[in-house]
């Protein structure tokens, strides 16, 4: 653990940086986990500011307070009633701030904390108003928060041009192992975004550190990501979202326990304990979500304890735990039936995993061996595109 907390990019942009938002009008895309490290609100502080002149509120997903516990559930424009600032939403009827929404803002001020995996939207939610800067003249800075599960590894497919999503525009894979700036960078200049951008660092820190090794408090960036563990472990169960199993909303451990009523516990966990994968080990459960997907029932199914950090490779534990619910329980087994994520006209499963190679791979029953081995390529290409976006 460090003794020595770090300066997130908020912090430094109000603390050092200040005067490079003389004068603008700014537009504030932030949530409940904007915070400073006293656990002061962006938004109150940047109200509050005699020097600052925030006109506008922008909210991702969940809203601007955190407060719509379901995914994929929209929330509306509003009015915070904290400081009386007007709150567009995007995720709305639209994801891209409109020229009516960005008529009071010069520069659009961005600080969200993401979780380190592609399939969240936050990133997305960046991309987008990085779009509409672009198209209305407008500047974007951008805040820079920890990556939770760190900077170093890289896991996962990356993401085919026919199934770009809002959980997935640009082709990275699943763990990319980048910081929300660092990817603005990369977003704006491989992808070709192209708008005025700045990104604030973050002060003192490093690749290797997990998000409990910051200094800094944990505000929970969505209502099912509680904790650094949650971050940990999601980008291998996030793939359950893409199924008619639970990902475990609804428990007190979400994304950390899986399952569904027609599975029993112990053969799940057996066969997952099977592949003897580093760093991790499942423990057979059941248990009743009180909402979402099973709410109600009882399930069986696996929580996963991880029990080394470095060694967890969570993206091809995920996708083990598709195949082998798969296997075990083909005739009850389901892909997601409702549409993910603004997609209607594609298998859920593969707007989760940004290609349908991996859902065909588990139906005609691949070796998992050969699913992994097929992203080898991808991931080399993709460690040398993020190359020189990388600033820690």
């Amino acid at each position: 653990m460090t003794t020595k907390r770090i300066r997130t990019g908020i912090e430094v942009l109000v603390n050092d940086k200040i005067a490079s938002l003389n004068g603008q009008r700014i537009g504030l895309v932030c949530n409940q986990a904007s915070v400073f490290p006293d656990l002061r609100h962006a938004a109150d502080i940047f109200s509050e500011h005699p020097d600052l002149d925030l006109t506008t509120l922008f909210g991702p997903q969940h809203g601007i307070r955190g407060d719509v516990q379901d995914n994929m559930i929209e929330t509306d424009h509003t009015i915070d009633r904290r400081t009386g600032i007007p709150i567009y939403s995007l995720y709305s009827e639209t994801r891209e701030p409109t020229e009516k929404m960005l008529e009071n803002v010069d520069t659009i001020v961005f600080d969200l904390q993401d979780v380190g995996c592609r399939i969240y939207t936050f990133v997305y939610t960046m991309a987008n108003c990085m779009r509409a800067a672009k198209k209305f003249g407008k500047r974007v800075v951008v805040c820079d928060r920890p990556n939770p599960i760190g900077g170093l590894a890289v896991e996962g497919n990356i993401t085919e041009h026919e199934f770009k999503s809002f959980v997935g525009q640009f082709e990275i894979p699943t763990r990319h192992g980048m910081t929300t700036g660092e990817l603005a960078l990369m977003f704006n200049d491989h992808f070709g975004l192209g708008c005025e951008l700045e990104v604030v660092k973050m002060d003192g820190w490093k690749r290797e550190m997990w998000g409990d090794e910051t200094g800094l408090p944990w505000v929970l960036p969505s209502p099912n990501i509680p904790t650094v563990d949650s971050c940990i472990v999601f980008p291998a169960t996030v793939h359950i979202e893409g199924t008619e199993m639970s990902e475990g909303r609804g428990t007190t451990k979400p994304f950390e326990i899986n399952g569904a009523p027609f599975i029993d516990a112990y053969d799940w966990a057996a066969a997952l304990e099977a592949y003897n994968f580093p760093g991790v080990a499942f423990r057979h459960t059941n248990f009743i979500p009180t909402f979402q997907k099973c709410a109600g029932t009882l399930c069986g199914g696996v929580q996963l304890h991880v029990t080394d950090r470095e060694a967890f490779t969570p993206v091809i534990v995920g996708i083990a735990m598709i195949k082998t619910a798969y296997d075990l329980y083909t005739d009850q087994f389901e892909w997601k039936k409702d549409p993910y994520e603004y997609v209607f006209d594609q298998n859920p499963f593969d707007v989760v995993c940004g290609t349908d190679k991996i859902r065909t791979a588990i139906e005609a029953g691949a070796a998992l061996k050969d699913i992994e081995d097929s992203w080898a390529a991808g991931l080399s290409g993709f460690a040398k595109d993020r190359q020189p976006f990388l600033l820690y």
